[in-house]
């Protein structure tokens, strides 16, 4: 399809939805862990075969999975209009950027969206290991991949739900990488684990975990919400009783690099004084924070993805029977959690994916929308914002201990 031919589809679907566009789910396989069968498709649609099995689902996306195998299109969003016409997201917003995102975001965010939100489901802990920082993502020509996490409640949280964070403080501060590297060339082991410190899932809850920040989240179903990239280097060789193939720890690494340097070369993308903050838990913990201004008749917002500039996101709760009015600073995309009604118009149903995803351009984010519970439950809808879009989002103080 030409941009052109892109772009009279696009016009076409914001024509008929006011600007309210429905998003089709992208399913996302892995082969590295088994899958936690949380994500509600049938249990033959899991297992994929060489690919692994869906363990994610991408939401608003235009980032594809950097997968060893898989279609050309995976992890990437279809919009999809009321005459049956679908394109890509990416290629809507490379087509016609001022459409969806507004002339003055569009002119300052020359990269597209700038986010990636999904959900994952594992039925095992995920292994430790460290996103790039951006000095070493732009070596291989990424973004760096600062995420944060939610715990949805009302799911079963798995075997494990508890995630690794960081190194312990004394080797941050004295021996640094020389503790980890054996694991990494030995690669026979889990025992990497045992320089970490774990905290418990907690539904309703999550963290903000910078590039840089060491990690192993636990098995509980997760809506993450990050920077749009793939890259990670893996520092764990044993995980769910199985052997992860070592070029996971150089999947982001150069050539070059990795001929020079080695294992200790994914090392240097580790921040060192984040991964040994003695107070890690209370500066980058997520509770949900009432969001000024918002609460409303019939329903209220929290914030739950906060502390960067680089991303933000709600929850929007409609009680049963209820009307509510929302406004937005800019273009954004939503998930659908529970319940049933309508969102600007457009008929929505949480838990079923043809119906529980959609994309708010700008201009119609920025005028007052209708949100109408029509059923017996409340109805609960994820938003997710891109970078600079919502400068009213919470930033955490860094934490310091009492004193008398």
């Amino acid at each position: 399809m030409t941009m052109e031919e892109v772009r009279q589809v696009l016009d076409d679907a914001l024509s008929a939805s006011g600007g309210v566009l429905r998003l089709e789910p992208a399913w996302v396989a892995r082969d590295f862990l088994p899958p936690g069968r949380r994500l509600g498709l049938p249990e033959s649609a899991y297992d994929l075969g060489e690919r692994g099995a869906v363990c994610e689902r991408w939401l608003g996306s235009t980032t594809r999975a950097d997968n060893r195998v898989g279609p050309s299109d995976e992890g990437l969003s279809y919009l999809r209009g009321d005459d049956g016409k679908r394109i890509l997201l990416k290629a809507a917003v490379e087509a016609h950027p001022v459409a969806i995102m507004g002339a003055e975001y569009a002119a300052t965010h020359p990269g597209g969206l700038g986010r990636l939100a999904k959900i994952f489901d594992y039925g095992a802990r995920l292994p430790y290991h460290v996103h790039p920082q951006q000095q070493h993502a732009s070596l291989v020509g990424c973004q760096s991949k600062d995420e944060a996490y939610y715990f949805p409640p009302g799911v079963d949280m798995g075997a494990h739900p508890e995630t690794f964070f960081g190194v312990h403080p004394w080797i941050a501060r004295d021996r640094r990488a020389d503790v980890l590297l054996p694991y990494l060339v030995d690669w026979d082991s889990d025992l990497i684990l045992r320089h970490a410190r774990a905290y418990l899932q907690v539904p309703e809850q999550g963290f903000h975990v910078p590039s840089g920040v060491l990690h192993a989240p636990g098995t509980a179903l997760t809506v993450e919400l990050q920077e749009d990239s793939d890259v990670l280097a893996m520092f764990q060789a044993l995980n769910a009783g199985r052997i992860i193939s070592k070029e996971l720890l150089f999947k982001d690494v150069r050539p070059e690099d990795r001929e020079r340097h080695g294992e200790r070369f994914p090392l240097g993308f580790v921040d060192w004084e984040l991964n040994g903050d003695p107070y890690f838990y209370e500066n980058r913990h997520l509770s949900p924070v009432p969001a000024a201004g918002a609460p409303g008749e019939g329903g209220d917002e929290q914030w739950i993805f906060y502390n960067t500039p680089k991303f933000s996101g709600k929850q929007l709760v409609v009680r049963p029977g209820a009307r509510y009015v929302t406004t937005e600073r800019g273009v954004h995309n939503l998930l659908v959690w529970r319940g049933t009604g309508t969102y600007g118009g457009v008929a929505i149903c949480g838990g079923d994916p043809d119906m529980d995803e959609l994309l708010v351009v700008h201009d119609a984010a920025v005028r007052p929308l209708v949100v109408e519970n029509t059923g017996a439950e409340d109805l609960v809808v994820l938003k997710f914002f891109g970078p600079d879009i919502n400068g009213d989002a919470p930033t955490s103080r860094p934490w310091e201990p009492f004193s008398a």
